[in-house]
Formats: C-alpha cells, structure tokens, sequence
C-alpha cells in the first residue's frame, strides 16, 4: 500500500480561532491506483494533497507513505520523499522560465549524486518524448502554449519514475482541448503502471478516474466509488 491514512484531522487557526480543514479523513491508495478527489473551493482537498505529498502535517491521526510512519520522519527524509518518491502537477505549471524544457524536467535529478548529467539529460529527455514534446526539448516556457507547459510538468512529474503522481487541478489554466489531451496522458501513464491522485472540482474530469471521492467541508460526503 502507499497511501494509508488513518482518522487524519487537519486544523488551522485565525487568531486564537481554530479552523478545521479536514475532519476524520481515512483513505488507502494501492499501486497503480487512479484516484480522483472532487469538491468545492475551501472543501480541503488542496489541503489533503498537501498532506499526502509531505509538504503539510495532519494534527492528528496517522498516515502511512509506503509503510513509513511520515509524522515520526524528519525534515531530511520528508524531502527525500517529495522528492523521489512523489511527482507534482499543478494547474499554474510551475516551470523555471528562463531554463529550456528540458531543464525544467531535470530539476528533480540534481538532487541525487548518483546520477550523472549524461544520465540526467537522457532521463529527462525520455520523460519529455513520453508526454509527445521531443521536438521542444530546447523552447523555453514562454515559447510553449499552455498545454504545453502541462506537458513539461507532467514529464518533470514522472522522470524520477516515482510511487504516486499528485495532480493539482491540472486542467484548470487550459481550454478543453488541452485539457482533454492532458487527461489522455494521465490515463496512459495510469495503463502503464503509474499511481495517480488527481484533483478537481470538475465532475467531468473527476469521471475519468478509476475511483472518485467527494469532499466537502473537510470530510467526505460520499465514499470511494468505482467509476
């Protein structure tokens, strides 16, 4: 299993005001999972990728990435897990501008030593023929439509060849059919093997997952279901 997460609380204050984000949430996500998780603005969905991406802690409950205990993990390994083991998407691409393509998606190989920039420019090179860019390997983002800035996050996402791709609204900065072509390589990403967490607020996009849950209000307002 490499999501399991147990009665997960999540509260924030406003001055001495105490905010719940998220109320008992549990969830497990297994290899090769396509998840999506549907709701409103505010419902806490963001907040509950932050969480399952090690970028933001519960305040209470436990939660489990790949059998390790992430509240007990220090700063060091939470960063190791971002960033080997966890690939980002997000609806506003978050690409270096003045680096190429390719650049952009060897960002998360500089981190490890063991790797040489040979090895590295071939990764992210593979990474970026996967998602159909290997003709733009050397345009830098503002040279690239909008679709195409997704496609260099997504291929950033997956070069690391990592346990769970989170997607972040990923379709919200593009017309629908950029869209729909970005939804078209999660799917086949997911057909080959890759762990996917996909959120939205779009019933349309939700559909397209294997599973869906709906948030609302911090919880969960239906269970898992099988789409």
């Amino acid at each position: 299993m490499i999501v399991e997460m147990k009665n997960i609380h999540k509260n924030y204050y406003q001055g001495t005001i105490e905010v719940p984000a998220l109320k008992n949430i549990s969830l497990s996500m297994n290899e090769g999972d396509y998840l999506a998780i549907m709701g409103p603005s505010g419902s806490g969905k963001s907040t509950l990728m932050n969480i399952i991406g090690c970028l933001d802690a519960p305040s209470s409950g436990e939660y489990f990435f790949n059998n390790e205990k992430v509240m007990e993990l220090d700063d060091r390994r939470l960063s190791e897990i971002r960033n080997m083991h966890i690939g980002f998407i997000f609806q506003s691409f978050n690409l270096m501008p003045r680096q190429t393509a390719l650049e952009n998606v060897e960002l998360p190989l500089l981190y490890s030593k063991r790797i040489s920039r040979t090895v590295r420019r071939d990764l992210a090179a593979d990474a970026l023929r996967k998602v159909g860019l290997e003709d733009r390997m050397d345009f830098n983002p503002t040279q690239l439509s909008g679709g195409q800035k997704q496609r260099v996050a997504i291929a950033r996402a997956i070069v690391n060849n990592p346990r769970i791709i989170l997607a972040d609204e990923p379709t919200g900065a593009l017309d629908s059919r950029a869209g729909d072509q970005i939804m078209e390589i999660l799917e086949q990403l997911n057909r080959g093997g890759a762990t996917i967490m996909i959120i939205t607020h779009e019933r349309e996009i939700a559909n397209r997952a294997k599973r869906m849950l709906v948030i609302r209000d911090g919880e969960f307002e239906r269970r898992d279901t099988t789409i």
